[in-house]
């Protein structure tokens, strides 16, 4: 039996305290919940449907795997929606005697007692969200062959809930496809071309049935090759100008344990003229149609209409479809860094009131390209527009994203009355053509004939205001002009001219004409404001890819939340898996 754990000590001490967050809903839930009263809560029970496992090695010690089981808490109220009593977990494992060995010995695990064929867990308490119960350590068992298969069933039990139980399956052995890292040059120049010959290799101790092929790059990067057996999706709308292709691509054929395999022409990777940072992934699993659907995740895709992409060499006939053995190495990344620059154009504007009346002013600043600039590894914020109030007026609203501080730039406590100067960060993504649209609603305190407020975009640092990519930086201050003598038409509200930098001095409004949906889709999302009358529009997507981790497959409304928590999920499985390996 498990003694207490710090993970029990915390769940006992913790209650029904807010920790939904800390795993999203996720792909591995289990089976939907029956309806049940109002008041008898509903928990689910999940887990990965499949795992395989290493098959009884002839000497030494058999290769674990682990299998996650979760709980999800569908409440939505993180303050009062937790379930504070003990509740008991019970694992049926007479489905995999002889097939498998199964432990209860993963960190963090609630109390748990083997007898026989049957495993009883108990805890007490379940937040809101899905959260991590308990974890299997799981062996091929002494005798057990290649292609044995059972099951473990979960059952919960607790006064005053209901729990849904999920059945996971155990498989020995099957295929284990790992992606081989390809020698890319890194540092590129605008339309700068290599080829991609996808190379992978079938480790496992059985043939898999068929690939999938992912292929995901940012925005600055283009493949142009459009497969007829891949389909393709294209800046998710429900992600703001994130800027991500995505390809499926399914090439059929039985992939021989032990070969390798590359395909029959290399694929091209091109970096565009708005390359700058970009980013490409390209994995590798076994095809079917779920694994298909899991990763499509709701987003449209469209089918090519090229050739067919191929791998050589591949066997005729049929193999026996399984789960891969390993898929920590099924995936390569690749960064490039492609020598570009973006100009981001400031632009202020031109009001007019009398005193103690409202005015509303439109400003921030524009990408006017070529690259597209994003931070997608580090997430962090690529530009700050920076607002100094004329003098005689005051803020009455501001945009959500800005926040107010001193006249020298200084940390400001009070955020609710009107502040001399306001910092508003963009997202980790500009695109071309993108920028960030800023609406400030201001009281007219005194009238005043001609005051003016400096609009700078400058780097997220204000002691290094400089953007490095940006050539022309004379264009990245504009002005917001007071009751100025040219009437209110913006004519003296653009970009600043002085030093000589190439700045033109315009736009000195937004741009009315939208830019071409087929090279920048517009994509913006209005900011709730304090006062509830101005908005913020930012032309970018919040969140970064860890610098070791693994990009999400495909980034699309609520796709985007069951991918984040796959990642989650795929981060903790792999940390586990290399604790019981």
């Amino acid at each position: 039996m498990t003694r207490s754990t710090p993970r029990t000590v915390l769940h006992r001490a913790a209650g029904s305290f807010a920790a939904a967050g800390l795993l999203a809903a996720a792909s591995l839930a289990g089976a939907a919940a029956p309806a049940q009263a109002a008041d008898t809560p509903v928990f689910t029970l999940g887990g990965p449907a499949e795992t395989a496992l290493h098959p009884y090695p002839a000497s030494g010690k058999p290769k674990s795997s682990t299998v996650g089981i979760s709980l999800n808490n569908p409440s939505e109220d993180e303050e009062n929606g937790g379930f504070g009593g003990d509740y008991t977990l019970t694992f049926d494992l007479s489905g995999v005697a002889g097939v498998a060995d199964v432990k209860f010995e993963g960190e963090g695990n609630p109390d748990c007692e083997v007898t026989g064929t049957k495993a009883v867990c108990e805890d007490w308490g379940i937040w809101p969200g899905l959260q991590d119960a308990v974890d299997l350590v799981v062996t091929a068992a002494d005798g057990s062959e290649n292609g044995d298969s059972g099951t473990i069933k979960v059952t919960g039990r607790a006064d005053g809930a209901t729990f849904t139980p999920f059945t996971t399956r155990l498989t020995v052995g099957g295929p284990d496809l790992v992606m081989e890292q390809l020698p890319f040059k890194t540092e590129l120049t605008p339309g700068e071309k290599q080829q991609a010959p996808i190379t992978f290799a079938n480790r496992g101790t059985r043939d898999a049935d068929g690939v999938l092929l992912t292929l995901r790059y940012s925005r600055g990067l283009d493949i142009p090759q459009r497969y007829s057996n891949c389909e393709y999706t294209v800046d998710d709308p429900d992600l703001h100008n994130f800027g991500w292709t995505t390809a499926l691509c399914s090439v059929e054929g039985a992939f021989e344990a032990g070969a390798t395999y590359t395909l029959a022409t290399p694929l091209t990777l091109e970096a565009t003229e708005r390359a700058y940072y970009d980013t490409f992934l390209y994995r590798i699993q076994e095809d079917s149609a779920a694994q298909r659907t899991a990763l499509r995740a709701g987003a449209p895709f469209e089918r090519g209409t090229g050739g067919v992409l191929k791998a050589v060499p591949a066997k005729k006939g049929a193999a026996a479809r399984s789960t891969d053995l390993d898929p920590y190495d099924n995936q390569q990344e690749a960064d490039f860094r492609t020598e570009n620059t973006a100009d981001f154009v400031a632009y202020g504007d031109d009001v007019a009131g009398s005193e103690g009346s409202f005015v509303t002013a439109d400003l921030g600043f524009r990408n006017e390209g070529p690259a597209w600039i994003g931070h997608i590894r580090s997430g962090e914020d690529v530009a700050t527009v920076d607002f100094t109030v004329p003098q005689g007026a005051s803020v009455a609203t501001k945009p959500e994203s800005c926040r107010a501080v001193t006249a020298d730039g200084e940390y400001r406590e009070n955020q609710d009355t009107p502040a001399p100067r306001y910092f508003c960060n963009t997202s980790m993504t500009v695109r071309d053509g993108g920028g960030l649209d800023l609406r400030f609603e201001l009281r007219v305190d005194k009238a005043m004939v001609g005051a003016s407020g400096a609009v700078t975009v400058r780097n997220t640092w204000l002691q290094n205001p400089k953007l490095p990519f940006d050539p022309k930086p004379a264009n990245n201050t504009a002005y917001l002009i007071l009751n100025g003598e040219g009437g209110g038409d913006g004519s003296d509200s653009g970009g600043a001219t002085e030093g000589g930098d190439g700045g033109s001095g315009e736009p000195s409004s937004p741009p009315t004409s939208a830019p071409d949906p087929e090279e920048s889709p517009s994509g913006a999302s209005a900011s709730t404001t304090s006062g509830g009358s101005s908005s913020g529009t930012a032309t970018g997507s919040g969140g970064g890819l860890a610098s070791t981790g693994s990009v999400a497959l495909i980034a699309s409304g609520t796709a985007a939340a069951a991918l984040a928590a796959g990642l989650v999920l795929f981060t903790a499985a792999r940390r586990r898996a290399a604790r019981h390996s």
